[in-house]
């Protein structure tokens, strides 16, 4: 029993630390405070590292520079030795190992990673520092994080996820244009400029200033045959350059148009719910949620414990103090006590046959139950969704004044 409780004890506060270290889960004022925290120190080491590349400013505040340096580089380290601890958080139904070993290889993970390690290279590889000083440039991509905040952010990366294979093609394309481009104007070129388009590669530098645009002008053609070629080239450069511009563009407007008409593919209303405070000596205190014995149809759709607002899953236990919120059916009442809405999927809604883990919904808003068949089913990341079905979101948010509805 005791071996029991150190874990259930030791769940909890990797959950906690996960909850913490997550960009945008401001459940708590330790949460909001690391993300601040985690902000700033990395817009300081960015800045440092601006002014260290000034000679006089390098020279007289040389000491102040390297321990600010230091400083921000531990932490990042700490970061990352936290957030390989609280992995096992983000997939509970995964086993501890396959969570950190996730976290590790993901794109996410080698940026934390490398935000640190090209400091302390140096000490075993002297050889490389210089490789290693460039690689002190991924940290930047940490503002990443901020993302969180920000859902326009997680429409940029739809749009390209969308139109990933497009853009392959495009670039593939592009490629193939530039390779040949270069070897047309060796042929034209060698002869009159053996010096300058030297071989077939010689040209790739002329083939990508003409066919992108950017036009250095340092390797250009003398020969009539050679400027009409390039003045070919450039043209379909220009068009070349248009069709991923065009495919992105196209993607922005796709995604915008989408999120504008979700409201006019689904009937929306809102959720009226009763909150339940547990005393001492209530009997669901100390109980896991999935042991409750609750009727069919009554859910639990959330739990406000001191200042966190959690979603409860079966194993999350119920402790005196704790506020339920409790729903049975969609009520209409003038007053709404939790920011919550029912959405019925029709044909034509996005959301039909997409799984929840890839549905395109706001970090700060989550789905909390489904009814389908009039029976309600806990989401899990893998649950197809299909029409007909009732989903129930919940948005976090600050609470409001005793005067007006209250949004947990």
């Amino acid at each position: 029993m005791e071996t029991k409780n150190k874990t259930n004890n030791w769940v909890q506060t990797r959950n906690n630390l996960y909850k913490t270290l997550q960009m945008g889960m401001n459940e708590n004022a330790w949460s909001w405070f690391y993300d601040i925290l985690s902000v700033v120190t990395l817009v300081v080491n960015i800045v440092i590292s601006f002014m260290y590349t000034f000679r006089d400013l390098r020279a007289e505040h040389f000491r102040v520079f390297i321990v600010i340096e230091w400083i921000t580089v531990l932490f990042f380290a700490l970061d990352y030795v936290l957030r390989i601890m609280a992995a096992p958080s983000a997939h509970p139904s995964r086993s501890a190992v396959w969570c950190r070993r996730r976290y590790i290889i993901s794109l996410t993970g080698i940026i934390d990673l490398l935000s640190f390690l090209p400091y302390f290279l140096p000490v075993v590889f002297p050889a490389g520092a210089v490789l290693f000083r460039l690689l002190r440039v991924v940290r930047i991509f940490r503002l990443f994080r901020i993302n969180a905040y920000y859902d326009s952010f997680q429409a940029i990366g739809e749009v390209f996820r969308s139109k990933k294979q497009q853009l392959v093609s495009s670039f593939f394309i592009l490629g193939i244009v530039m390779l040949a481009a270069s070897l047309c104007m060796y042929g034209l070129e060698h002869e009159a400029q053996p010096d300058v388009f030297t071989n077939a590669f010689s040209g790739i530098w002329w083939a990508v200033s003409a066919l992108l645009t950017v036009g250095y002008g340092d390797i250009y053609p003398i020969t009539v045959a050679g400027q009409i070629a390039g003045i070919v080239i450039a043209f379909v450069g220009v068009m070349m350059v248009a069709i991923p511009t065009g495919i992105i563009s196209a993607g922005f407007v796709e995604q915008y148009t989408k999120l504008k008409k979700m409201g006019d593919y689904a009937i929306e209303e809102d959720v009226h719910f009763i909150k339940i405070r547990m005393e001492k000596g209530d009997g669901w205190n100390d109980r896991m949620i999935k042991d409750l014995g609750l009727p069919s149809g009554i859910i639990i759709a959330a739990l406000q414990r001191g200042q966190e607002t959690l979603i409860p899953r079966g194993d999350v236990v119920v402790r005196a103090g704790d506020t339920l919120i409790i729903a049975a059916e969609s009520l209409k009442n003038d007053r709404q006590t939790v920011n919550m809405k029912e959405v019925l999927l029709k044909r034509d809604h996005p959301w039909n046959g997409v799984a929840i883990r890839d549905l395109d919904i706001s970090r700060q808003t989550f789905i909390v139950m489904v009814k389908r068949n009039d029976n309600m089913v806990i989401p899990k990341g893998d649950m197809v969704l299909i029409e007909g079905d009732t989903i129930i979101l919940y948005t976090k948010g600050k609470a409001k004044q005793p005067d007006e509805p209250a949004v947990y």
